[in-house]
């Protein structure tokens, strides 16, 4: 088994694009795979297994785009309700998160048997579980290569970076990046994908890939996420 975490360089960068887009490149090369969401914040009540249960939209994609398909909690085991920080939105369903908690949770999905798997943080690198804790913790615990998501928009160099250094001052090991644009007609953009792809060459972390902006774009769509998917590359491609 091969294990990915997913993060970005912020909320919205485009990690669910891309997450579903490599699993899907991952089956085409004829690999099993599996997709984990440990904590989503944001769901809405969707038709389970057995009856109404908490879902969140991009956990629902990450199995989707799984060729080991389990049960939507074994996908994303913390379901919360609110559409905000993690810690906060457990706060106001009266429960806490703990590194220990989710790591515990997330088991069925960390023990599903997939050539590639992967897992997709929440937010950017230092969301926090509680105040004293982050999804960096429980990224450091997986033992996982960690692929970053640079969502291309002013500012991007900078959080870039920032993402870039902290990922590798905690320990892990950041084996590629991926530039996802965000909109049509970011000013400078070739500027800001030229300044990255050398400081990024520079530090021996592989570009996955540049992906382009398709408004309306349907990520539930294999054929329209293929567009995506033909854009990336998977970190073991030569």
């Amino acid at each position: 088994m091969k294990r990915y975490f997913i993060t970005g360089t912020d909320t919205d960068a485009g990690k669910t694009l891309i997450s579903s887009a490599l699993l899907q490149k991952a089956q085409q090369r004829g690999l099993t795979t599996f997709g984990l969401k440990p904590v989503a914040a944001g769901c809405e009540l969707a038709n389970g297994d057995n009856d109404k249960q908490w879902q969140n939209e991009d956990a629902q994609l990450l199995r989707q785009y799984s060729t080991e398909q389990q049960a939507y909690e074994v996908h994303n085991p913390i379901a919360l309700q609110a559409a905000i920080a993690p810690h906060i939105a457990a706060e106001m369903e009266n429960t806490s998160l703990t590194k220990n908690s989710l790591l515990a949770a997330c088991q069925p999905g960390l023990q599903t048997a997939a050539d590639f798997q992967l897992v997709e943080g929440a937010g950017g690198w230092l969301v926090p579980l509680n105040y004293d804790e982050t999804l960096a913790d429980f990224a450091g615990e997986l033992h996982a290569e960690v692929i970053l998501v640079v969502g291309l928009r002013l500012g991007c160099i900078n959080h870039a970076l920032l993402s870039a250094r902290i990922i590798q001052n905690s320990g892990c090991n950041l084996v590629g990046w991926v530039a996802n644009s965000l909109s049509e007609n970011m000013e400078a953009q070739a500027g800001n994908l030229a300044f990255l792809k050398q400081w990024f060459d520079k530090q021996q972390i592989s570009f996955l890939g540049h992906t382009p902006y398709i408004p309306g774009i349907d990520r539930t769509d294999a054929n329209q996420l293929q567009k995506i998917t033909d854009c990336l590359k998977l970190a073991d491609d030569d």
